[in-house]
């Protein structure tokens, strides 16, 4: 690899899921400020709803996600239970019953509810708003602590689409990673799930693990290549233990260097393509039929905290400790200490921690990242026009983007900026660009690649 590009594989940049990104967001927005953004949500506009659960059975190593460990059963039945009024809270914040068009459960591991306690919780989703015709449900859940009687509680209740973190099925790696889950368990779970019904199943694999080579990895896709997952995310591994305190019992000395991380990232995501897999961005592949594969064709695909999505509501609300959710208005996110935010909802606020309101040019930014996260590929100009701004508003940055484009990551022709295949895998590069943030953070973000 030239110098050229290795300067960008090991550069430290968002994943851009938002933009302006959360380490922005302040405690000047709360829960005064998200009641007046959903009383002015716009009538009759559909909703998509996400809610987080904290806890996992059991502990992975190079998790990075705010989650704590199911050690007794009170504490998650508890949190179910508050989870439940901090919904009741919301619908009753919103000027109208809404409706739901994609919903999803994430954490942590939601499966770590009981079946009794999950099922209940769905049923004051029900309560509080209407589903759509053809609304996606969607849900995460953990292959090692997946129960027959949660896959047909998923079934009997609707649900659409389910995802697994696969991660790597090599011994060796599982076993530096503390993530031991052969593949007849992820089999056994993914037959489970479409007999219930739960026809759409996703799989997340990582690159950049310790022990992990790209034959490993290659071995890895072609056993989930078996099953035929609809969607496959390849994330790169972000090793951030300053941020997730659990990623310190990874050996540092096991984790492969840039060079081998890119061969990895492009080996894998050939791999895929060849085996029939559409490219989506990033680092999501999925099959021609999948509806995200038809919003890619069209221009239609979008980007969120749960990665990239069909969900094509204006307004995601979040419920649940340190879930995050959008509204035209801006960004909010709830307390991350269960604690604190059982007793924020136990009081009757909405118990938002921080959030973010739009201002300048954010959404200009954010529309033009965004473009180039899921489609490769932005008009400037237009964009410029669609939110009032001069056509040449990008002039401040032409520095950087005539340097990326010597390098081989973009093309700028009358304004539209395009990526090359190489800018494809260097995507949060060529975005973040346009952070007029990233230059004054403090925020630490994991390499590029």
């Amino acid at each position: 690899m030239g110098q050229s590009l290795k300067k960008y594989t090991e550069r430290s940049v968002p994943r851009y899921t938002s933009y302006p990104t959360a380490p922005h967001f302040s405690n000047a927005i709360g829960p005064d400020a998200y009641c007046d953004w959903l009383k002015g949500l716009p009538a009759g506009d559909p909703i998509s709803l996400y809610l987080h659960v904290p806890f996992c059975r059991q502990l992975c190593w190079y998790c990075g996600c705010n989650m704590k460990l199911a050690t007794r059963e009170a504490p998650i039945a508890q949190y179910a239970e508050t989870l439940r009024r901090e919904i009741a809270l919301v619908a009753k914040a919103l000027p109208e019953r809404k409706t739901i068009s994609h919903l999803h459960w994430g954490g942590g591991t939601p499966t770590a509810l009981t079946p009794d306690d999950f099922e209940a919780t769905m049923e004051s989703v029900f309560d509080a708003f209407d589903i759509n015709d053809g609304a996606e449900l969607a849900l995460e859940s953990d292959p090692r602590t997946l129960t027959p009687e949660m896959i047909d509680l998923a079934g009997r209740l609707g649900f659409t689409r389910a995802s697994f973190g696969v991660q790597e099925f090599d011994p060796m790696v599982q076993a530096a990673i503390n993530r031991i889950q052969p593949p007849e368990m992820v089999k056994d779970c993914v037959i489970g799930f479409r007999n219930a019904g739960v026809r759409n199943i996703n799989f997340d694999l990582i690159y950049g693990l310790p022990l992990q080579t790209t034959d490993t990895l290659l071995k890895t896709i072609d056993l989930c290549v078996e099953m035929r997952p609809d969607r496959i995310a390849l994330f790169g591994y972000a090793h951030v233990p300053w941020v997730a305190k659990k990623q310190r019992l990874i050996d540092e000395t096991a984790l492969p260097g840039s060079d081998a991380r890119l061969e990895q990232a492009q080996a894998s995501s050939q791999a895929l393509i060849d085996a029939g897999y559409v490219a989506i961005g990033l680092d999501h592949f999925a099959l021609p039929d999948d509806p995200m594969a038809g919003l890619l064709s069209a221009g239609k695909l979008r980007r969120n905290f749960q990665g990239y999505t069909t969900d094509q509501a204006e307004t995601m609300l979040g419920v649940g400790a340190t879930s995050i959710g959008r509204t035209p208005h801006g960004y909010v996110q709830n307390i991350a200490e269960t604690g604190a935010w059982a007793r924020a909802v136990e009081s009757g606020q909405l118990p938002v921690g921080k959030g973010y309101g739009y201002k300048g040019q954010d959404q200009l930014r954010s529309f033009v990242i965004e473009k180039l996260m899921c489609q490769s590929v932005v008009d400037l100009k237009a964009a410029a026009l669609h939110f009032g701004y001069a056509p040449n508003w990008y002039d401040e940055h032409l520095v950087d983007i005539k340097d990326l484009a010597r390098d081989g990551l973009l093309r700028l022709e009358d304004g539209v900026l395009s990526l090359t295949e190489t800018g494809r895998l260097m995507v949060r590069v060529v975005a973040s660009v346009f952070d007029e943030y990233l230059p004054t953070s403090k925020a630490r973000h994991a390499v590029s690649v």
